[in-house]
């Protein structure tokens, strides 16, 4: 299984940025996927889930600025992030059924 996020980068605050994440390996449509981040010096948090049947979960510090989705044809999970703050500067990763993880992709926010 290979996990494969892209889209990060630098963004002032109140900015937006999409993350996705391509799966291969893996029975993508039946899968559960979800995103998680880690900023320096902190552990790894939750931000949001997806169920292989389109259920949404979000932490509660990104609900109403996040949205996560997923696109079964393309084999890929997205994280649509809006009104971005400084506190949400991390790096973002893709998990799998609560099992498989990707490489992680920098998110900065400036202030």
């Amino acid at each position: 299984v290979q996990l494969q996020a892209s889209g990060g980068g630098v963004v002032q605050a109140g900015g937006s940025l999409r993350l996705s994440c391509a799966a291969t390996g893996i029975a993508f449509s039946v899968a559960d996927m979800g995103w998680y981040r880690q900023a320096p010096g902190k552990e790894r948090e939750f931000v949001a889930s997806i169920t292989s049947a389109g259920r949404t979960g979000y932490a509660d510090s990104v609900k109403g600025r996040f949205a996560i989705s997923r696109d079964n044809a393309k084999n890929t999970m997205y994280l649509q992030m809006n009104s971005l703050k400084p506190e949400d500067t991390a790096v973002y990763y893709c998990n799998a059924e609560q099992w498989y993880w990707g490489q992680g992709t920098q998110v900065t926010v400036s202030s």
